[in-house]
């Protein structure tokens, strides 16, 4: 009797230590490849994170971080990838805007992006700015407004393609200040900048580091960024919000994601490690000279924020009469 309460109280202790360590064994986390998979083509965004971030995250988990490319179909591709993949975390993934947009433009998902995955972290939010060709003869959001009032339908804004974060800005303001901007889509961000500063469009929601450049040469207009509040790398321009727009906040963040029901100790150990590796020093600094703000929130944080998101991008798609395809 007393060796086997020896035993049972010995082999919990070792299930305690195992769940610990964020392995059914004693082994602790990690100790092999973490797989991170970007859903989207190469040289975006996430790539740009991956490889910031990476090399410092692997140093502080101890393990190697390694990019896997699964590109197509909006990020759903590579998203449901994860989506089914055993929640070891050993399978993780960056995601962007898209992420929180889809369930809005995309009427039969694969996944739940809301259940299917859980949340490690908001890497950054990416500003977008309110940006105007020189042509337009307004200076503050209150003059836009007037204008496209004033002439209904006659004020064009360019966006990267249908469903994009520039389409649903314009579609956010359209709804709260109650103006009718025509959407004109590109096939991607490039065209789309370059018709603005060639004053085809005379207005879009543009992410800050794709455009800085022409406004310090004086071919853009940037009015108002689309924050909740202001963001380091422009804090001399006011937020929609201050500059009249109350409600309209735009947030382009970015995802450090799993699949669903991976081991407490596991986000943790993998949200601490995001955490440290955005408060370094030389890495924050980066990124904000690059036009992007770190955040490094909590799974907790970040989950009430994938679903107030969703539930934001709903009711605009909603207002402006988009039917999910």
């Amino acid at each position: 009797m007393r060796k086997h309460w020896l035993h049972t109280v010995l082999s919990f202790v070792a299930a305690v230590l195992g769940l610990a360590a964020g392995e059914p064994g004693a082994q602790p986390f990690p100790s092999k490849i973490i797989r991170v998979v970007n859903p989207a083509q190469p040289g975006g965004n996430n790539d740009v994170l991956f490889r910031l971030l990476s090399p410092k995250m692997g140093e502080i988990l101890g393990q190697q971080l390694v990019v896997d490319y699964r590109p197509g179909a909006s990020t759903l591709i590579g998203s449901e990838i994860v989506s089914r993949s055993a929640p070891d975390g050993y399978t993780t993934m960056i995601n962007g805007a898209v992420f929180v947009i889809n369930p809005s433009f995309i009427a039969k998902l694969p996944f739940d992006p809301a259940k299917d995955f859980t949340p490690l972290g908001l890497i950054v939010d990416i500003p977008a700015a309110l940006v105007t060709h020189p042509s337009l003869p307004v200076k503050s959001v209150k003059e836009l407004i007037a204008l496209a009032k004033a002439r209904p339908g006659q004020i064009f804004f360019s966006s990267s393609g249908a469903g994009a974060l520039a389409h649903l800005s314009g579609a956010l303001l359209n709804s709260i200040a109650g103006t009718r901007l025509t959407h004109v889509p590109y096939k991607g961000a490039g065209p789309a900048v370059a018709d603005l500063v060639a004053g085809h469009v005379q207005m879009s929601f543009v992410s800050v580091p794709a455009v800085i450049g022409f406004v310090q040469q004086g071919r853009l207009r940037m009015i108002a960024q689309c924050g909740a509040t202001r963001f380091q790398s422009i804090p001399d321009v006011p937020t929609m919000q201050e500059a009249g727009v109350p409600g309209f906040v735009v947030s382009s963040g970015f995802h450090f994601l799993g699949p669903a029901g991976i081991p407490r100790p596991i986000v943790e150990k993998l949200n601490s490690a995001l955490v440290q590796t955005l408060r370094d020093p030389a890495i924050h600094k980066t990124l904000i000279d690059r036009g992007a703000e770190p955040v490094g929130n909590t799974p907790k944080e970040h989950a009430a924020y994938i679903k107030s998101e969703i539930e934001k991008w709903q009711r605009v798609v909603k207002d402006a009469g988009i039917k999910p395809e």
